[in-house]
């Protein structure tokens, strides 16, 4: 593809030097520069592209795209924002892959991996050829691939669409992160389905308030087309939480079709007769096509929540009640989430990546529901994130546990003495005695300990790590994994 192309699909942009440069690639990671590539200059929080001009030329960058006229020898397209020409020209590049499929996008502070997982497997086991884009990986055809974020850049989001359609996928069910919008990750994507979960502290590290979390949230449904369609398969939803208090703001903001689901509220799917045990959930779903008595092996009522999200994105692709039960009452676990580990103990010890103060009380409640022994709870706060969520999650935890060990999570760059330190208020708050708790740095000490201390009965929950694989300490990634460290403590135990 001619430069001079892409340069058209910016009305606001200055291109110098030879406009019939042929683009072969695009890249904006100079590492992955190839001869040929058009290279993005992205202004990040770490590291400007444009620092790297002359070493991407060097590896074979043909043109540049820059918001600053640079000394350089190849063609450069000079646009406003750097971030966003990358959606743009993206999209053209790779000929606009989403409005190929249907892509249902999915947005909340919790949920989101699992509510993908069930959309994609309901989808999958009606006969759709599907691919994910998520928090633990990218499954394009048969291959899957782990991810290092929930939501890519708009680049590889384009570029990993074009490759799902080559393969002749029909949907991309996709986590939408609040970051992703913010910073224009989602822009070019068409989206058939918005799917809200939950609207709870986490990110305002980032955010700085609830207010501008909230805002980021509704990007995805506010960006949702604002016409309407004769054509059934192009037409937009938008499932919404109706028992979220951000319900109103998201449904005020989209001109899609919407469709509610929850528990507390009347609403267009809804659950019943709810009964939870250690070994799954039992409710009843009333719907618009419907209704039906599903028995999942999910724990919890932020499953069937979860569940509830993913029954009204695919009835509105057709997907019959009864074969939507089916393939729910056939999921088994999810990795990370409320993932059972078992050794031969006789006590119950779950992982899951609970990671904000609302996550937690959601865990515990549901863990709550069916002990009949203590719980015992381990789990800390990341890193370089809110800090302010440190201490709500100590006290939720505090009230909800009869034994904590609080430890570290991802301490990242920050001193994990200090992170456990900021937690600790929160239990003083929820006037938990020091004889209930310890403050143990080693998060693999303290994961032996809890499943040391555990007796018949009991409940072991580790939390915040879910499916990773990894401990962020100064940056370096070390092999860390909750369910094997857990898994060879039980073993030791009960040997």
């Amino acid at each position: 593809m001619q430069l001079s192309e892409l340069a058209q699909t910016l009305v606001i942009g200055q291109l110098i030097g030879d406009s019939s440069t042929l683009i072969t690639g695009i890249q904006t990671d100079s590492r992955k520069v190839k001869q040929g590539d058009l290279f993005i200059c992205i202004p990040g929080f770490v590291h400007d592209g444009h620092d790297y001009a002359d070493i991407v030329i060097k590896s074979g960058a043909v043109a540049l795209v820059t918001e600053r006229l640079l000394d350089v020898t190849v063609p450069q397209l000079i646009v406003k924002d750097a971030r966003y020409a990358m959606a743009v020209l993206a999209s053209h590049f790779f000929n606009y892959p989403s409005t190929e499929m249907k892509v249902i996008g999915i947005t909340g502070t919790n949920g989101k991996t699992t509510t993908s997982y069930l959309i994609e497997k309901i989808l999958h086991d009606a006969g759709f050829q599907t691919g994910l884009m998520g928090t633990i990986q990218m499954k394009i055809g048969q291959e899957y691939i782990e991810m290092e974020r929930t939501t890519q850049e708009a680049l590889e989001i384009q570029r990993s669409m074009r490759k799902m359609r080559e393969v002749g996928t029909d949907y991309c069910v996709m986590e939408v992160s609040s970051h992703a919008l913010e910073l224009g990750r989602v822009k070019g994507v068409h989206f058939r389905t918005g799917l809200f979960t939950n609207l709870t502290q986490d990110h305002l590290d980032y955010h700085k308030t609830m207010d501008n979390y909230h805002a980021a949230k509704t990007l995805l449904f506010g960006r949702m087309n604002n016409t309407y369609c004769e054509d059934p398969s192009k037409r937009q939803f938008a499932i919404l939480n109706r028992d979220d208090e951000a319900y109103k703001r998201m449904s005020e903001a989209t001109a899609a079709q919407v469709i509610t689901y929850g528990i507390d509220h009347p609403c267009d799917v809804r659950a019943t007769d709810i009964s939870i045990t250690a070994n799954g959930t039992e409710f009843m779903v009333h719907t618009f096509a419907g209704q039906a008595k599903f028995q999942m092996k999910l724990v919890g009522k932020f499953n069937v929540y979860n569940a509830l999200g993913a029954i009204a994105s695919t009835l509105v692709e057709g997907v019959p009640l009864h074969e939507i039960k089916h393939s729910l009452e056939n999921v088994s676990v999810v990795d990370g989430r409320m993932e059972v580990v078992h050794a031969g103990q006789d006590f119950l010890v779950l992982v899951d990546y609970a990671h904000t103060p609302d996550g937690l009380r959601s865990a515990l409640s549901t863990i709550q529901e069916f002990t009949e022994g203590k719980v015992i709870t381990v789990f800390g706060c990341g890193g370089d994130r809110d800090r302010t969520k440190r201490p709500l999650m100590g006290k939720v935890t505090a009230e909800l546990s009869d034994y904590l060990y609080v430890t570290s999570d991802n301490p990242r760059t920050e001193n994990p003495d200090q992170i456990l330190q900021d937690i600790v208020p929160g239990l003083l708050e929820a006037n938990l005695p020091s004889n209930q708790y310890e403050l143990i740095v080693d998060r693999k000490e303290a994961i032996q300990k809890a499943i040391a201390e555990a007796g018949p009965k009991d409940v072991v929950l580790i939390a915040g790590k879910g499916h990773e694989t990894y401990q962020d300490v100064n940056g370096v990634k070390h092999d860390f994994d909750d369910r094997v460290i857990a898994r060879d403590a039980i073993r030791s135990k009960v040997q």
